[in-house]
């Protein structure tokens, strides 16, 4: 009788179906982390845009004018540099601003959009705030509606924080 050592074809096969069904619970629930992180990564450089802004008005802005764009906010050092380029894990970034006028004081937007959504995308919602410091949030790859001067709330989306 020989004596033999080893795993059967048989063995091997249910081992690796064992780890292909394990794969498979598992896959989503990484991506689904992924995203997740990815949009509290989105919520923080929001708030940290909105502090920048507020920063760049009582320097740069002479206690008037918040930035007009995101690479002032960028080349001034008010962010960093990979944030003033307007992308960050898995997101576009971007504010607007309005230099104030006799009848309108300064203002600005900030989006964060995601470069993909979906399951296997980099998030699946967008997020807005402006001069409020509200973050507000919208299911998808739009950024909620920019309202108009003085309605500062946007007309969709919830508040996050």
């Amino acid at each position: 009788m020989k004596n033999t050592k080893g795993f059967s074809l048989i063995e091997l096969l249910i081992v690796v179906a064992i780890i292909g069904i394990i794969a498979a619970i598992a896959v989503p629930n990484l991506l689904k982390s992924r995203q997740a992180a990815n949009e509290a990564s989105a919520i923080s450089a929001i708030r940290t845009m909105g502090t920048s802004q507020a920063t760049y008005q009582s320097t740069s802005g002479q206690s008037l004018n918040f930035a007009l764009t995101l690479s002032d906010l960028g080349t001034g050092g008010f962010v960093d540099p990979v944030l003033g380029a307007g992308s960050k894990s898995g997101f576009g970034f971007a504010t607007t601003g309005v230099a104030a006028t006799s009848t309108v004081p300064s203002y600005f937007d900030s989006t964060a959009i995601p470069l993909s959504t979906g399951t296997f995308g980099t998030g699946n919602r967008s997020f807005y705030s402006n001069e409020t410091y509200v973050i507000y949030g919208t299911p998808g790859g739009t950024a909620p509606g920019v309202p108009a001067f003085p309605t500062r709330v946007p007309t969709t989306g919830t508040a996050l924080q």
